[in-house]
């Protein structure tokens, strides 16, 4: 069968990429900022390329659990997630895992020229990166999920993209990153409590299922609301300039996810089918504030 490049690209689910590329945009907007206070000899070029990298790595992760889930009879005709390209017969099961696999070469490829480029401490940030890009499925599978998100996407693409643009480990850059990553678990959390009924069927056990619905509607909004707060009490700390608090403008967006997602039902998942989607538009919106706010403070501090 033949395939056009766009159904290689949804394959890769693109939509969900603010979870690996904002981190990195926030590192290299933090950088910015710093740098405008303390000069330190920077690369931006190698942050586009960490940029492109942590992209690179979600879409094999994402290609990888797709084979997976469809092996495992956790993605079907009747349940919601995915690329949908394996359950709706689009690609043959091993041309997708064949396309991650791919993808995850390319990612180690180009870890290997950040790291020579920049720190060796690239390649333990880098060997957990692959780790749970092959092993994500499994992870999932046992609850692991959300803590894997949270390590990954919360703390170690920001880390890592900041260590290769300064070649320094700043440890500020961490505090800052775990507020983009509550909202980034609240994406797999939003996908899970939607797909209680369906994974349950598969025999999978996720953070979602343990909590049942009234606890993981609590746990999606205080990972909301904790995201504002890191923020604040940076400001506070003096890690963040005080226009980082534009974010709350995103504050809105919160609430009418938290609206939505109290109608959750097992039996129901339609009524939250697209919140996982919501969830990425937030960790987008958030991001992007922090983004503008850090190169804004970074000018003003050089005035």
């Amino acid at each position: 069968m033949k395939h056009s490049l766009k159904d290689w690209i949804i394959a890769t689910r693109p939509w969900s990429f603010p979870a690996s590329t904002m981190p990195a945009m926030v590192a290299i907007s933090y950088a910015f900022y710093v740098n405008k206070i303390v000069p330190m000899d920077v690369n931006w070029w190698l942050g586009v390329l960490a940029l492109f990298g942590a992209a690179i790595f979600q879409a094999s992760g994402n290609l990888i659990s797709d084979f997976y889930d469809f092996q495992r009879g956790v993605d079907r005709k009747e349940s919601f997630g995915s690329s949908r390209m394996l359950v709706d017969g689009i690609f043959k099961p091993n041309t997708i895992l064949n396309f991650g696999l791919v993808l995850l070469a390319v990612g180690i490829v180009l870890g290997l020229f950040l790291a020579f480029k920049s720190s060796y401490h690239l390649f333990w940030i880098g060997g957990i990166g692959v780790l749970s890009t092959l092993f994500y499925y499994k992870l999932k599978y046992m609850a692991l999920g959300d803590l894997t998100i949270k390590v990954v996407y919360g703390f170690l693409i920001a880390f890592g993209t900041y260590l290769v643009i300064t070649n320094k480990l700043e440890w500020r850059i961490l505090f800052i990153a775990s507020s983009i990553g509550f909202l980034i678990v609240n994406i797999l959390h939003a996908n899970n409590l939607r797909d209680i009924r369906d994974d349950s069927k598969a025999d999978i056990k996720t953070q979602a299922m343990i909590l049942g619905v009234k606890n993981s509607i609590l746990y999606y909004t205080l990972l909301g609301f904790g995201a504002y707060l890191v923020i604040i009490l940076a400001v506070i700390l003096k890690i963040l300039h005080p226009v980082s608090l534009i974010v709350l403008l995103s504050l809105p967006v919160l609430l009418k996810n938290i609206k939505e997602i109290r109608k959750a039902a097992i039996d129901k998942p339609e009524l939250i089918k697209d919140l996982d989607a919501k969830s990425a538009q937030l960790v987008l919106i958030f991001s992007l504030l922090l983004t503008i706010s850090n190169f804004i403070a970074g000018l003003v501090v050089s005035i």
